[in-house]
Formats: C-alpha cells, sequence, structure tokens
C-alpha cells in the first residue's frame, strides 16, 4: 500500500461547475477502486482576494492510501474527471492537479500558508513541483497547479470545520434552489454546533447559494456528526444527486496575517493591522462608510460596506483618536481611493474621550441659562439671573459604543471568516476515525 495525496483547483467559471462537485465524483469512483481514504476530502479556501478568483477560491485535496499498482489507474481516473467536468471553455479557467507520494515536506506547507494570506506566483509553485519531485499536470494555463500543491500543502493540523455539502441534479442547475425555508430555521435553532445558516439581522437562508453551480446546499459545523445531523433536518422539494462531507479551513480566519505596522500593508494581502483613527469617519453613496488609520509609518482607510451591518454601523460611531485594531483584505489605491481595508471585523481597543462645551446652570434655580450673545455672558430666562462671570462647561459625551471584537453580519462574511460563535471552540489535529457513510454514493 502507498500514501497518495491528490490536489486539484480551479475547474469552474462564473456559468457554472464546482471543484467539490468534481472531488464528489472522484470519492465515488475511487471508493469503487479499493483505495482507503486517510481523512475527509480537505477543502481549503485560499486567500479571497486575488483578483483572478472565480467564487470562493476553493481548492481540494483527497489523502488516501492504495495498493501500488492502482496508482496509475488512480491517476487517469483523477485526470480524466477533471477533464470531463472541468468548465475549459471559459478562458479563465485554468485546471492543475498534483500528486503527492510522501509526506509534506515544510516548504509545501510553508507554501500552503503564503497561498492562504498573499499572492504566490507560477514559478514559486514550479520550483517546488521540480524540488521535490511531485507529479503535476495542467489544462491550458495550468493555474490549478498552484492551488493543488496548496490543497496538499494545509494538512488542517490547526483549526477545521466541517461541511456537509449535496448537490442538484444536472437538470436543476440554474434553477432557483427549492429548499424548504421553514425546515433550514428548524434546524438551525436546533444545531449550536453548525453556523452561518441564515442572517441573524435580514433572516436570508444562507446554506443555498444563488449561483448557477451544482451545490444545492452547504451546512458547516464544528463535527461531522453535527453537520450530518443537522441535513437531515431540512426539507428537499427537488431531488438529491449527491453529498460529501468536508474537513476545511472555513471560518477559521486563516486567510487573516498579522502586519506590525501599517506600512507593511499590501494590495490583495488579507491582514490585522493596528493604528489611531486619524479622519472622522464619512458616509459615502449607498451608506458605506470610510475612515482612516495610522500610525508613525502610514495611513490606511478602511471601509465598512452597508452589508456588514452592525460592523458598518459601529463604525459610523468611531472618532480621531480611537484606537483600533482591523481585520479584513486589502484593495490597491486608485485615482479615486487610496490603499483600502476592506473590513471583515474589527476591535475596538481604547476609545478616546469626546467632549462638548453646555452653557452653564443658573446658580439660583439651577435652571440651564442662555447665552447673551459672544462675551456678553448668560442670563435666567426663569428668574432673570445674569452673570458676565459665567463661562461654558466642558463635559464628556457619551459615545454609545463599548470596546470590543465587532464582526461582519453573516451574510456578508467571506468563506474563512471567523463567526462570533466559533471563538472558544478553536480545535487541534485531525480526526481520529472519520465517521461512517460520510458521502453519497
Amino acid at each position: 500500500m502507498v500514501k497518495l495525496q491528490i490536489g486539484f483547483d480551479d475547474t469552474d467559471s462564473p456559468k457554472g461547475g464546482c471543484t467539490t462537485h468534481i472531488a464528489a465524483l472522484l470519492v465515488e469512483k475511487l471508493s469503487l477502486m479499493g483505495v482507503s481514504f486517510l481523512d475527509y476530502p480537505n477543502l481549503i479556501r485560499l486567500n479571497p482576494n486575488v483578483p483572478w478568483k472565480t467564487r470562493g477560491n476553493g481548492a481540494l485535496c483527497l489523502r488516501i492510501e492504495c495498493p501500488e499498482d492502482t496508482v496509475d489507474r488512480i491517476k487517469e481516473t483523477t485526470i480524466d474527471a477533471i477533464e470531463t467536468n472541468a468548465k475549459l471553455s471559459y478562458s479563465g479557467t485554468d485546471p492543475g492537479v498534483v500528486f503527492l507520494f510522501e509526506d509534506i515536506p515544510q516548504k509545501i506547507k510553508d507554501f500552503a500558508k503564503k497561498a492562504e494570506q498573499r499572492i504566490v506566483k507560477m514559478e514559486e509553485s514550479l520550483r517546488l513541483v521540480k524540488e521535490f519531485d511531485v507529479e503535476a499536470a495542467g489544462f491550458k494555463k495550468g493555474r490549478g497547479i498552484i492551488g493543488g500543491l496548496a490543497a496538499i500543502g494545509e494538512d488542517l493540523s490547526g483549526d477545521h470545520t466541517f461541511e456537509f455539502i449535496s448537490y442538484r441534479m444536472p437538470e436543476n442547475c440554474g434553477e432557483p434552489r427549492r429548499v424548504q425555508a421553514s425546515s433550514v430555521k428548524m434546524m438551525d435553532a436546533n444545531s449550536p454546533l453548525t453556523f452561518k445558516n441564515i442572517d441573524t439581522e435580514t433572516g436570508r437562508i444562507l446554506i443555498t447559494p444563488r449561483g448557477p453551480d451544482p451545490i444545492l446546499c452547504g451546512i458547516r459545523g464544528e463535527t461531522p456528526e453535527a453537520v450530518r445531523q443537522a441535513y437531515g433536518m431540512l426539507v428537499f422539494e427537488e431531488p438529491v444527486e449527491r453529498w460529501m462531507i468536508f474537513r476545511t479551513n472555513q471560518g477559521t480566519d486563516a486567510h487573516l496575517r498579522k502586519v506590525s505596522v501599517v506600512g507593511e500593508i499590501k494590495p490583495y494581502n488579507p491582514v490585522v493591522a493596528q493604528g489611531r483613527v486619524s479622519k472622522e469617519p464619512r458616509v459615502i453613496q449607498g451608506g458605506h462608510v470610510i475612515f482612516s488609520i495610522k500610525d508613525e509609518t502610514g495611513e490606511v482607510d478602511c471601509a465598512a460596506y452597508e452589508p456588514t451591518g452592525g460592523l458598518c454601523r459601529t463604525s459610523r460611531k468611531l472618532i480621531a483618536g480611537d484606537i483600533v485594531k482591523v481585520f479584513g483584505g486589502v484593495r490597491p489605491s486608485s485615482s479615486e481611493h487610496q490603499l483600502t481595508i476592506n473590513l471583515e471585523k474589527m476591535r475596538i481597543q481604547k476609545l478616546a474621550s469626546k467632549t462638548s462645551f453646555v452653557n452653564p446652570s443658573c446658580p439660583e434655580c439651577g435652571r440651564r441659562m442662555k447665552s447673551m450673545g459672544k462675551n456678553q455672558g448668560f442670563r435666567c430666562d426663569k428668574c432673570g439671573f445674569r452673570s458676565s462671570q459665567l463661562k461654558k462647561l466642558e463635559v464628556n459625551e457619551e459615545r454609545g459604543l463599548e470596546t470590543g471584537l465587532y464582526i461582519t453580519s453573516p451574510r456578508s462574511q467571506r468563506h474563512l471568516t471567523k463567526p462570533q460563535c466559533r471563538y472558544g471552540k478553536e480545535k487541534i489535529g485531525a480526526p481520529k476515525e472519520m465517521i461512517e457513510n460520510w458521502h453519497y454514493p
């Protein structure tokens, strides 16, 4: 028996297709060939800010053990499944597949982390393929080799979650998904180990995508048992072609990298940065909020878009002098705006004092006095008392804001964004064993 890790990526297009669906097809085929799965299929979300991604920038890895005399047939089956199902007619679809026959070298693990957090180039992945004698095949430009190698390198030894994905019959793709909304609400209320089922602010169902891809629904959660049990609570009004449970880095903040100073921030990189609010928030068309933070090395804009809900409303209340830590992807500067962090979350660390000046109270009757004009003193309308000696009083205003962590609404969270409910539920290491019936067929 030999250990084989298969990574592949970049098979879909905006008009359809799905790399996870190809993984589900492959699991069915490989199961009939006598392979043993060493882990659930790994769904690895890479840097969500790369400009050429299709949707969620997800790559797949299958980790298996198989008889040595079946290796060639497994590779042929994999390549055939990708060639048959990838949307090769789309100009931006450039699939790649990678085969690794040994334990994961540290350099490939480092490459995977870089692919989650930064921009990596094809040349870097090809150097690693050559250095470690990895087998790789590409279609067209073969850019999927980058994601395939990264999916192998991310072994999910740190925090991870699970997703139960079911798929539609081909004839239904492109039509509205028919999952009973009331059953989703019931499932959400009775599945405390799942997350991002429903948007809490709008009530929108989040387990069903809205594009032409073959996914019927995806349920995210902390354990394979939890997501499978939750799936059993749903009522479908259309047939299900197949389903499978994935282990994934979704909901873990794996994409966010802390920078030590603002000057380190680069376009397309998801970052965690700290600074002092330097410009008062301004609301632009659409209800989006823009403010700036700075430190001794530079200044950067931060954008909280209207769909981020409470995060946007909180950003409006900031003032110059507040100290915040911001989390999000970096949009490059242009002629219309400077370098901007699109906020996914924000931690308010220290609030600045906000003061205002009010007229003094009447020393005779206690009523608030009125000004008689510039430098002319104050008078009390109630008792008639006047004074040219009294001054306006400086008072601290209530901010209506507290320190702490603020996260974008579920409807606008990226696949990788860790939701509030996951804090304290982080886990380490692969499951010791897999549950029965983790895929169908």
